[in-house]
């Protein structure tokens, strides 16, 4: 049985700037703060354009799951615009950052890592198995899987080196894998 982290059973808390709301889905090791992960995966409403907190010396890698777009502006005058069905906003987590929301309210899948992981967000039809490199692989529901007794926004911890599962499709799933970066032990 694939252990599964229910989205029925996450609660919201507001951001510290009440731009928006946060519920954690798992942070590794277990129990970890915002100090001490080394992989943090949650899910955060953002209700309007506000700015993000700083994350020094973690690695952020957001995809917007339902709404947007979001157009994500850094000090540098660089941007990253994504929304729903594009690919994930990857970034410094150290870089001030705005996000700029003109649609209305939207939900994201907010992946936080720091050294000497790295991770990346696939479509589930897309996604390489990568057993040397992955330290932890998770499934994304982005709609009910019946085959796998997931619905919508759920998330399943995979092993590292096992393919996406039987039923799972670009359109109703995203992968996330936790992965070594080169030269790390």
């Amino acid at each position: 049985m694939i252990p599964l982290h229910r989205t029925a059973e996450r609660r919201f808390a507001p951001w510290k700037n009440g731009g928006g709301q946060t519920a954690e889905i798992l942070s590794m090791p277990h129990g970890a703060g915002f100090e001490d992960f080394h992989w943090r995966i949650s899910t955060a409403r953002i209700a309007q354009s506000v700015p993000f907190s700083t994350f020094p010396g973690v690695s952020r890698s957001l995809t917007v799951l339902e709404g947007g777009p979001m157009t994500l502006e850094f000090a540098d005058g660089s941007r990253i615009t994504t929304g729903a069905g594009s690919g994930p906003a990857v970034f410094s987590g150290a870089a001030p950052c705005h996000a700029v929301v003109p649609g209305g309210a939207l939900l994201v899948l907010n992946v936080m890592v720091r050294a000497p992981h790295a991770c990346a967000v696939w479509r589930a039809s897309g996604a390489p198995c990568q057993p040397d490199a992955s330290v932890a692989r998770y499934l994304l529901a982005c709609a009910d899987i019946p085959p796998l007794g997931m619905v919508r926004h759920d998330l399943a911890t995979l092993a590292p080196d096992l393919d996406v599962p039987e039923g799972v499709t670009g359109d109703n799933g995203l992968i996330v894998d936790i992965l070594r970066t080169p030269g790390a032990g």
